[in-house]
């Protein structure tokens, strides 16, 4: 089943309607398969270092990835890459990746049409929008007390065209000489916003609304619980973009999976919307004395509750969050443990020759000799 039927469910009638658990009912019956894994050799590219790239996304006019590099700035200015990710489909039950290839370079610039210097951005989360723009989160940089972002750049130019205010339970606290040691509030460092991805949009052109959602990689200063036994609570926000006006609709809590023993590094990394019904896939990652561990889940928001009213969560259990079902451990799949990577980006790609869709997950080399940057071509079908 193709990429635009991923959400779209028969219905039945009458004694036609079969039997199924409250699960079934909430989530999509969902089936994915690895098709092949590649790596994109170390190199440069107009100057550039290629790598960290964190976020992925496929631009359907073109034919082409754009991945975005988490560099701040300290080793090339931050930017995204146009990559050509050729297929092969001489065994159409079984495809490929036949090549990666960059093709060019955009440097993000301010609205005055400069780069940005170091330090100034944290790019994370990047996801393609109808109107020929990328949004782009920034997780925000403590160490000069730059705060999270949430912006929208030209795609041809790189040159920023709206930055989004975001509500203030998000920004961290600063101190001041009033206040040197305020209350914790806000964005953990390194753990803000890393997930970004856009509702479906096959029939939105560029003067038409369409809804974007974003998540934190972890919890927040103000809802973190130091307990290690207790699993943390991240924040998924809503909003609808429109041409003139865009509106921040919703926010709901995110339950992260619980860290093992021995964990350096947990969080959300990716968010992929599969339907308008408000399911999407998430992709969880790991780092730990077992190296990575990755988890890819698909969620249910409907029934979720409306947090966007409370600055810190409650400990209570009066507030419903978002539906979680393990979709795919990368443990059970027939690859060494050591080769699976730090994979921090999705998107869903072209359709596969039987219809179904094609996912695409993309790591984060952390500019490191010792990582490599990888790509992974899933299979997504519905039934």
């Amino acid at each position: 089943m193709g990429l635009v039927a991923i959400g779209t469910l028969l219905t039945l009638t009458g004694c036609d309607l079969p039997q199924v658990s409250a699960e079934e009912r909430l989530f999509l019956p969902l089936q994915i398969e690895l098709l092949d894994v590649a790596t994109l050799p170390a190199q440069t590219f107009a100057d550039t270092p290629v790598g960290g790239l964190s976020a992925l996304t496929y631009d359907r006019q073109r034919d082409v990835f754009y991945a975005l590099s988490d560099d701040r700035g300290r080793l090339a200015p931050p930017r995204f890459y146009t990559l050509a990710m050729a297929t092969d489909f001489s065994t159409p039950e079984s495809p490929k990746i036949a090549d990666i290839a960059v093709q060019a370079i955009t440097t993000l610039k301010d609205q005055a049409g400069n780069e940005y210097p170091s330090d100034r951005l944290d790019p994370e989360g990047m996801v393609l929008s109808p109107r020929q723009t990328v949004f782009i989160s920034s997780e925000g940089v403590p160490a000069t007390q730059t705060p999270p972002t949430l912006n929208e750049y030209d795609l041809a130019t790189g040159q920023l065209k709206t930055e989004f205010r975001l509500p203030a339970r998000f920004l961290p606290t600063v101190p001041t000489e009033e206040e040197p040691e305020p209350a914790a509030q806000g964005i953990r460092d390194n753990l803000g916003f890393e997930a970004l991805t856009l509702g479906p949009t096959s029939s939105a052109g560029a003067f038409e609304p369409f809804r974007l959602f974003m998540a934190t990689e972890s919890a927040l200063a103000q809802d973190f619980d130091p307990d290690p036994a207790n699993p943390l609570t991240n924040r998924f926000l809503h909003y609808l973009i429109g041409p003139q006006q865009s509106t921040f609709i919703s926010e709901y809590a995110y339950p992260l999976s619980l860290e093992p023993l021995g964990t350096v590094v947990n969080g959300l990394t990716e968010l992929v919307a599969i339907d308008q019904g408000g399911h999407f896939l998430a992709l969880e990652r790991v780092l730990g004395i077992r190296g990575f561990v990755i988890k890819l889940f698909q969620l249910a928001t409907g029934g979720a509750t409306d947090i966007s009213t409370l600055p810190a969560l409650p400990s209570s259990d009066n507030i419903n969050p978002i539906q979680k079902q393990l979709l795919l451990d990368f443990t059970t799949l027939e690859v060494p443990v050591a080769a699976i990577d730090n994979l921090e980006g999705m998107t869903l790609g072209p359709p596969l020759p039987d219809g179904s869709a094609s996912l695409w997950l993309i790591s984060d080399n952390n500019f490191s000799d010792d990582q490599s940057t990888q790509v992974w071509l899933f299979r997504l079908a519905i039934g």
